[in-house]
C-alpha cells in the first residue's frame, strides 16, 4: 500500500498551488496522510479531490469551521499512523498543567511521540508512526521509541526553501519511506 504524506499547504495565503508532480503522487496514492495547516477550505477541498482515502487534521492556520480534528490515526498494514499538526502537546498540558505550546525541535519531537504514544498506548513504538507538520521541515527520525515523519511544506510555503511530501509504502507492518522535492 502506498501513502502520500504532505502537510502545510498555505493555500492561497504563501502558495498558489500544489506542484503538479506532487498532484500526481497524491492521486496515485492509495491513502493520503495531511498533517494541518490546509488554510482554506477551497485547499481541504482540492485535496479530497485528488486523494482516494484522505486522514487530515486541523493546522494552527486553518480556520475554525474547517471541521477536522486535531489528532487523527488510521491503520494500514498493521501500522498505525498519529496524525497532529505540532503546534501543541496535549499530553504535556493534560499531566503537567502547562499550556503544552512547542516552541523548540525538542518541543516538536515531544509532542508528536507523546500523542502517538496516547492515542495508541503503545509505549515502545512498536508499529506506530507520529506524523505532524508546522515547522515546514523534513523530519525523518525516531524519537524516545516513535518513528517520526514530517513531510514538509507541500507547496514550499515559507519558511521551507522548497516543495517537499513524502511517500510511504507500507507492507505487513514494515515501512520504506521516501522524500520527494519539488
Amino acid at each position: 500500500m502506498r501513502l502520500a504524506v504532505i502537510s502545510d499547504t498555505h493555500i492561497p495565503e504563501r502558495a498558489d498551488a500544489i506542484p503538479d508532480d506532487f498532484r500526481e503522487r497524491i492521486a496515485g496514492a492509495d491513502h493520503t496522510i495531511h498533517a494541518g495547516d490546509f488554510e482554506t477550505h477551497e485547499a481541504l477541498a482540492n485535496i479530497r479531490d485528488l486523494a482516494a482515502d484522505l486522514t487530515a487534521v486541523h493546522g494552527n492556520a486553518d480556520p475554525a469551521d474547517l471541521e477536522l480534528p486535531a489528532v487523527a490515526d488510521v491503520t494500514l498494514e498493521d501500522v498505525t499512523f498519529v496524525v497532529t499538526h505540532g503546534t501543541l502537546n496535549p499530553v504535556e498540558a493534560s499531566v503537567y498543567g502547562h499550556d503544552g505550546m512547542v516552541m523548540t525541535d525538542e518541543d516538536w519531537a515531544n509532542a508528536i511521540a507523546d500523542t502517538a504514544r496516547a492515542r495508541t498506548r503503545a509505549w515502545n513504538g512498536e508499529g506506530v508512526v507520529g506524523i505532524g507538520g508546522h515547522s515546514h521541515r523534513v523530519e525523518d527520525r525516531v524519537h524516545e521509541g516513535i518513528r517520526l515523519l514530517n513531510p514538509g511544506s507541500v507547496t514550499g510555503a515559507d519558511p521551507a526553501e522548497k516543495a517537499t511530501m513524502m511517500t510511504v509504502d507500507v507492507e505487513d507492518g514494515g515501512l520504506e519511506v521516501t522524500l520527494h522535492e519539488g
